[in-house]
């Protein structure tokens, strides 16, 4: 599990968008996406819905978010 994927992910999930997740991170789309999509396949399940242009928090995806910001939390202190 990459750690740039994790930031990825909570970006997405805080901003329920990838175009304005990329955004705060300074990345493109397309890279946000692909961060999303390894992680994904690293723990073989979809942690986003998507709908239309949203996108919501599956099941695995609402446990990984408070498991996510602990780590990275630990991580930067």
């Amino acid at each position: 599990m990459n750690l740039n994927d994790l930031q990825a992910f909570l970006a997405v999930a805080d901003q329920a968008s990838f175009s304005r997740a990329a955004q705060q991170l300074h990345l493109s789309q397309p890279a946000v996406s692909k961060r999303i999509q390894a992680l994904e396949s690293q723990l073989a399940t979809r942690l986003f819905d998507r709908v239309g242009r949203r996108v919501y928090l599956t099941d695995a995806g609402r446990v990984l978010k408070p498991r996510a910001e602990t780590l990275l939390r630990t991580l930067q202190d």
